[in-house]
């Protein structure tokens, strides 16, 4: 499919377009409730940005130091917005990231 047709999906009726970003995340061993605690903090901030249509982080039942992100912004626009927010820079890349071992972030377009 071309960017441009890509660009052109509407998405589901409810939810509308957008760009959806799924991020997996692997805690190194010693810092897992260190990250989900600085995720605690830092959802309710992200949930609460004006480009953004739905934002969920989980954990893995099976290992806790898995993270899941779910995350839907209203466009591209949106989603900098969210990368250049100071609730990003100071939870997520100020503090989470150096406590990972593996980070993996794919984005899509909604059908």
């Amino acid at each position: 499919m071309t960017e441009q047709a890509m660009n052109q999906q509407t998405g589901h009726p409810a939810i509308g377009g957008g760009l959806l970003v799924v991020a997996q995340w692997e805690a190194k061993a010693e810092e897992v409730d260190r990250v989900a605690e600085i995720l605690r903090g830092f959802l309710p901030q992200a949930q609460r940005e004006p480009g953004v249509k739905l934002f969920l982080i989980s954990r893995a039942r099976d290992n806790p130091a898995q993270f899941l992100f779910y995350e839907l912004f209203r466009d591209e626009a949106a989603f900098r917005a969210h990368q250049e927010s100071a609730h990003f820079k100071r939870y997520i890349a100020e503090q989470a990231l150096p406590l990972l071992s593996r980070r993996e972030r794919a984005q899509y377009a909604l059908l």
